[in-house]
């Protein structure tokens, strides 16, 4: 019989070599821009956030919407149910900074099954403005957010838009999910946005709103059952592209529990592999621990097994120093995050495949695909 060793090792090398080399891309990518902006310069932007609950850090991140360093902007805050308890905090913020014209919408309307579009229309309708950003509750702006989004507008964008960065853990696996959100999913997006395959992200999303009315609007983005997913393909069949930030915008994370953070990233595995199976198949092996243990069996030797313990540490190093590049989150814990999210990465997959059903914001949803009468968006009658 054939020593497998050196077949088994030469496969680890080369999948050693994927995950180095998609380091590298992100690490060039990260911190730099396509060229000049073609963002008209001092344009006003309508920024529309859509909230529900209040959150460890929302306070802050509210805040933070009314101390944007740009010339002309208008905040629009957007609650489904008037009983929120947000709904106080935001009157007060609006109060305390009048300068900065805001207002607060109550009510959705019912466009689709994704709860955050609904909770957007309104404020999209109102948006005074031609250029509109879509920003989650737990975007933290720094007061340059709005250029940094600018700046990565060109000729051929139809939407610019942020990854987010974990950040602030308070717990080990909150590092865990830092683990998952910077140096594995910002990495490979930032890595297929370098090779011309940008795709989006609905944390932050940058519109010019007459390109997106003339697709067919915000109700549009209800063609699939995630809005960035929707995003990507329609700016994709428009001839345009989906370019990213130079550096993601953080989200601060405190404290998250094992299940927490497994049932978040299970819901997003779902949401691909329904939105785009042929890029979600292959994520199993997006990780390095599986396809080390793999090659480790496959060779069978101890020599197989320390070569593949070396590429995973290699690998691993590569990561942790994406993170120093980027100036995301490290601390000692994380070769153990790394190790951890990992050994989740195969769960989750299969996970993502056996089921259909989610749960958001506590809104049940079913995740499989529509056809085409079922698509179709609400359309309200007044």
């Amino acid at each position: 019989m054939l020593d497998a060793t050196v077949p088994a090792l030469s496969l680890g090398a080369l999948l050693a070599l994927v995950q180095i080399v998609s380091i590298g891309v992100a690490g060039r990518r990260l911190g730099r821009s396509h060229g000049p902006s073609r963002f008209p310069d001092g344009a006003p932007v309508s920024l529309v956030r859509p909230l529900h609950g209040i959150e460890a850090y929302s306070e802050e991140m509210l805040t933070r919407s009314f101390r944007l360093d740009y010339p002309s902007y208008e905040l629009i805050f957007c609650v489904a149910d008037p009983g929120d308890p947000i709904v106080p905090m935001v009157r007060r913020l609006i109060a305390a900074h009048p300068r900065v014209p805001a207002r607060l919408i109550l009510g959705d309307e019912r466009l689709c099954e994704n709860p955050k579009l609904n909770n957007c229309l309104r404020g999209w309708r109102a948006a005074a403005h031609d250029w509109v950003v879509l920003a989650d509750s737990n975007v933290a702006m720094p007061p340059d957010y709005l250029q940094r989004l600018q700046a990565a507008w060109r000729d051929d964008t139809g939407l610019v838009c942020s990854t987010p960065a974990g950040a602030r853990p308070g717990s080990f696996m909150a590092e865990v999910e830092c683990a998952f959100l910077n140096t594995l999913q910002a990495r490979w997006q930032y890595a297929a946005e370098a090779f011309g395959l940008g795709f989006a992200q609905g944390k932050s999303m940058l519109w010019h709103k007459p390109f997106l009315e003339a697709q067919g609007g915000l109700q549009a983005l209800a063609a699939e059952i995630a809005e960035d997913a929707a995003a990507t393909k329609l700016v994709r069949a428009a001839g345009k592209r989906v370019h990213l930030v130079a550096s993601p915008f953080e989200q601060p994370l405190g404290p998250r529990g094992f299940q927490e953070v497994w049932a978040r990233q299970l819901r997003w595995a779902r949401l691909r592999r329904v939105t785009f199976p042929l890029f979600f198949a292959p994520e199993i092996g997006s990780g390095v621990l599986l396809p080390a243990l793999l090659i480790a069996l496959w060779a069978g030797s101890f020599t197989g097994l320390v070569g593949a313990a070396g590429l995973a540490g290699l690998c691993y190093a590569a990561e942790h120093r994406l993170a120093i590049r980027a100036g995301w989150h490290r601390s000692p814990r994380l070769l153990a995050a790394f190790l951890v999210r990992d050994a989740l990465i195969p769960a989750i997959w299969l996970g993502a495949w056996m089921q259909s059903a989610i749960v958001w914001r506590g809104n049940a949803m079913d995740v499989r695909p529509r056809r085409a009468a079922e698509a179709r968006p609400y359309a309200p009658t007044a």
